[in-house]
């Protein structure tokens, strides 16, 4: 497939993207001359997922770092986290323009101080908004989507290497969904999001995020058409986040060439809230999606939701690790 003409950028963006991409080149290549062989191969998730220039994080809730097992865990498994709650509209902008980072502030120190990357969740979403957002119509409702993309962003800016600039913006059947941001702004808000969040964070790679898009389904094809034009058109999208909340059964047969056609278009693709349901096939089915990822060229990471099942938001013991 020929890619469409990429979009111009920024020389800030480009030579961050250059800087991003030679490191991960010198990730990739260290790991080739270091682990020659499986006496010396990685032994943690974040570790063996950098032999090959990627990321395997997790997300968090930061009231829990205060405890030790929780904390150590990881810290010595993950080498990239994001926030769960922390960094969406209610937590961050509870009032008009007043903006609270501290649960956010929190992790990103944290994080720093071991070395593990950052991503961003969620700048625009339908759910979790504050009271103040809901009621809000027209150009009111533009303005503060654009004042909260551009005062968040700039916060975290050098901080957060991707954002989820949008979040859950499709149905299953592959329509808009008819969230107030939908209803009030019509079928450019999307578009409006990205062009804002590219304006406040140059050198951020910013994705698209939704769940039920395993398969090549109406749901992921809406969205695939929706980066396709983008892409086209010159609009700033990276990425293509991956939710995967799936059972230890999922049919994932068309889950690596739903990725691949993604990458296909120019962006990178990520597996973004993965966690399994408890059964027979979960192992195995952990290990399809993250061979999946390996496969693709362009499939950069995986976050797994949570770091262990005593504070999942499933029951049915998903993560990796257990209470």
């Amino acid at each position: 497939m020929t890619e469409p003409r990429p979009r111009p950028r920024s020389v800030r963006r480009r030579l961050a993207l250059a800087t991003a991409a030679v490191a991960a080149a010198g990730i990739a290549a260290a790991s080739a001359l270091i682990f020659t062989s499986p006496a010396q191969a990685a032994t943690t998730l974040g570790a063996s997922a950098a032999e090959s220039g990627r990321y395997f994080g997790a997300a968090v809730s930061t009231q829990y770092l205060s405890e030790s097992a929780y904390a150590n865990t990881l810290g010595t498994e993950f080498n990239s986290v994001v926030a769960e709650n922390a960094m969406k509209w209610d937590a961050t902008e509870p009032n008009p323009g007043q903006f609270n980072f501290s649960g956010g502030d929190q992790l990103v120190n944290w994080a720093q101080a071991r070395g593990m990357k950052v991503r961003g969740h969620t700048l625009v979403w339908h759910a979790q908004q504050p009271g103040w957002v809901q009621g809000l119509t027209g150009q009111n409702l533009r303005n503060a989507m654009n004042n909260h993309i551009a005062g968040v962003a700039n916060h975290y800016e050098g901080k957060v290497f991707a954002w989820d600039v949008v979040n859950e913006a499709f149905e299953w059947d592959g329509s808009r969904r008819q969230s107030n941001l939908q209803q009030q702004l019509g079928n450019g808000w999307i578009e409006e999001a990205f062009r804002a969040a590219d304006a406040a964070d140059p050198a951020a790679r910013l994705c698209y995020n939704d769940y039920g898009t395993d398969a090549i389904n109406a749901k992921s094809t809406a969205i695939y058409n929706m980066v396709r034009d983008f892409k086209s058109r010159g609009v700033p999208i990276d990425c293509v986040g991956f939710q995967t909340h799936i059972a230890h059964n999922e049919n994932l047969s068309s889950y690596q060439a739903n990725l691949q056609r993604f990458a296909d278009l120019g962006v990178d693709v990520e597996i973004t809230e993965l966690d399994v349901g408890q059964g027979s096939g979960q192992a195995n089915t952990y290990g399809t999606v993250t061979n999946a990822c390996m496969a693709v060229a362009r499939c950069t990471g995986i976050t797994v939701w949570g770091v262990t099942d005593k504070y999942s938001w499933r029951t049915d013991n998903p993560l990796l690790f257990d209470g």
